[in-house]
């Protein structure tokens, strides 16, 4: 992957269970990923961290979030912001994906790809279902094998 600086923003509610998934990922890179990655937890509100996302300048960006997808819990898919007008995600965020995409991608030129995790449950609570707990172990392993190594 040609990624020479790579930020990943981890959005959800950390009161609304499998919601809060893209959060705990990036809890769970911390540390443990080179300088060359940015992590940010965005919470509820992705758009309050465009200005830090521009001024890293990344090559590329992950986002990572809970959608419904009609998939079983705990699986994922990656998608481009632009497929986001055909399958409507599930979002608890002020300003849709769609336009927080749109705007990063007129600000920078960064490639932009999602990573949506279908939520077993999103009601209000704390704590991820068992399914969903069990794809953060390995979507944080496969991103560690794929994150940008130190000079």
């Amino acid at each position: 992957m040609n990624a020479e600086r790579v930020v990943i923003a981890g959005i959800g509610n950390p009161i609304r269970m499998d919601d809060f998934v893209g959060v705990k990922i990036v809890q769970s890179l911390k540390a443990r990923v080179s300088e060359k990655v940015f992590l940010i937890e965005c919470g509820t509100v992705p758009e309050n961290f465009i200005q830090q996302i521009v001024d890293f300048n990344p090559t590329h960006i992950l986002l990572i979030d809970a959608a419904l997808l009609e998939l079983s819990p705990g699986e994922w898919k990656l998608v481009k912001p632009q497929k986001l007008i055909d399958s409507p995600a599930y979002s608890t965020h002020m300003l849709p994906l769609r336009m927080f995409c749109e705007y990063l991608s007129n600000a920078i030129k960064a490639k932009i790809a999602l990573m949506l995790i279908q939520p077993k449950a999103t009601d209000f609570g704390e704590g991820l279902s068992p399914e969903v707990n069990a794809s953060v172990q390995k979507i944080v392993k496969t991103l560690l094998g794929a994150s940008p190594k130190s000079d």
